[in-house]
């Protein structure tokens, strides 16, 4: 018979991800406003951090195929530049539901990391700027920060210029 997995107290699939990958990273949680109209800005004003320095993280549909991008919370996708960023033709924003039940995660707290389904991810150039970036830890209220080369690494990212203002 098979052992169950004790389940780690405030672990998500994205910290207990980084903890096996031997990935340095800091945890910052803050109280989830369900009300707020930007889960992104929220976070950014709730932990005191510019928004060009906490991502968000977006699925999108490129010809047919689930894709990851992750953008700074303080600007929008380009859509076209995500499509080019993989080889693609086109992109539009996934339906909820699919990003919801291929990631693992509910919308507002999906996170990069440790998705049940491995999607290709592009990461928005502007990242390298940073010494380290904030993305969901996975749940609402629940960031990581952590170095944007670790999460193009842990990732297999491509970084491009995929975030507008």
């Amino acid at each position: 018979m098979a052992k169950k997995q004790k389940k780690q107290p405030n672990g998500t699939p994205a910290t207990v991800a980084l903890t096996a990958a031997g990935t340095p990273f800091t945890l910052h949680a803050y109280d989830h406003d369900p009300s707020s109209p930007s889960y992104g800005e929220e976070a950014a004003e709730a932990l005191g951090v510019s928004p060009d320095r906490v991502f968000k993280t977006l699925v999108a549909d490129v010809d047919g195929a689930l894709t990851v991008a992750v953008v700074p919370v303080a600007g929008q996708l380009d859509l076209k530049a995500l499509a080019a960023a993989v080889g693609g033709k086109r992109a539009t924003m996934a339906d909820p539901a699919a990003a919801e039940r291929t990631t693992g995660y509910v919308r507002g707290g999906i996170s990069p990391l440790g998705q049940r389904k491995r999607l290709p991810t592009v990461l928005d150039a502007s990242a390298a700027m940073h010494t380290t970036i904030c993305i969901s830890a996975g749940r609402r209220g629940l960031e990581v920060e952590l170095s944007p080369t670790d999460l193009a690494t842990l990732t297999d990212a491509v970084l491009a210029p995929i975030g507008r203002a």
